[in-house]
């Protein structure tokens, strides 16, 4: 998937959730949630921001880039790492204010920096005995 991004304005509610142009909704720092999710299991391998240059970069490369919060720069998923995440499709939700990208994962096709196939490995387990939320492995 290469293509020359051009977002579109955002209009009018029938045109942004029934129309075919994408017109992004950034929040007030610039950025759309990007969930990626495994284009062959459908396994939702992990979450990150785009900025418009993200999406755009992303969209003419077909490679997933991503916008860092904690680090404030722009960054090629899997440039240091090898896991470099092919977008085979982009998906918008009704708003647009969320991204749903297909990946296919290179490398060892781990995909969490702490070397695990996803970000989400752990779950709500309950409380421990202090009150505090206890997670569990899985």
């Amino acid at each position: 998937m290469t293509m020359s991004a051009h977002f579109s304005s955002r209009g009018t509610a029938t045109e942004i959730e029934e129309g075919l142009l994408l017109m992004p909704k950034f929040d007030a720092n610039g950025l759309v949630t990007a969930v990626a999710v495994d284009a062959d299991t459908k396994d939702i391998l992990m979450v990150a921001h785009m900025n418009a240059e993200a999406l755009e970069k992303t969209l003419a490369t077909g490679q997933a880039w991503y916008w860092s919060r904690s680090r404030g720069t722009l960054w090629l998923k899997g440039e240091t790492s090898g896991q470099l995440q092919t977008v085979q499709e982009i998906r918008v939700d009704c708003d647009q204010d969320c991204l749903l990208l297909l990946v296919k994962v290179g490398g060892d096709g781990g995909c969490c920096h702490t070397g695990r196939p996803h970000c989400f490995y752990r779950r709500v387990d309950g409380h421990a005995e202090n009150g505090a939320v206890r997670l569990a492995m899985i």
